[in-house]
């Protein structure tokens, strides 16, 4: 087996890139939090809550959460279908970590920015 095959074995099995891969796009933590706050919501419920995001990818973060186990789907037999989404149990353990992470981001958001403007400045003055 050459090292190549190996190496994207191991990128295929490594559960910090598996779940990290799925759950650190940029609509997912937005959908996870807004299920988190508002309890079961229906889709046009979350749509409005996260204005910026558009139907497509709406349906298609869902889609994901619900097949990695963080979200269910509830269909009801009403006309029209009502469709309801949830944090699974699952889903709600990932928010511990999450709200951790944003308590990071606004603690530390300022450094941040300022270092990335302390870089931005020796590269442009490089580039002339």
């Amino acid at each position: 087996m050459s090292l190549h095959k190996s190496t994207a074995h191991f990128a295929d099995r490594c559960p910090i890139r598996d779940v990290l891969d799925r759950l650190g796009d940029r609509w997912t933590t937005l959908v996870l939090l807004t299920l988190e706050e508002g309890g079961t919501l229906r889709f046009s419920q979350l749509k409005a809550r996260i204005e910026d995001i558009s139907q497509r990818m709406l349906a298609q973060t869902l889609r994901r959460l619900e097949q990695d186990g963080l979200v269910s789907r509830t269909v009801h037999a009403t006309v029209p279908p009502r469709v309801d989404y949830t944090l699974t149990p699952l889903g709600q353990s990932f928010m511990a970590p999450v709200h951790g992470l944003i308590r990071w981001a606004g603690d530390h958001h300022e450094q941040v920015r300022t270092a990335r403007q302390a870089y931005v400045a020796p590269v442009a003055m490089a580039a002339k």
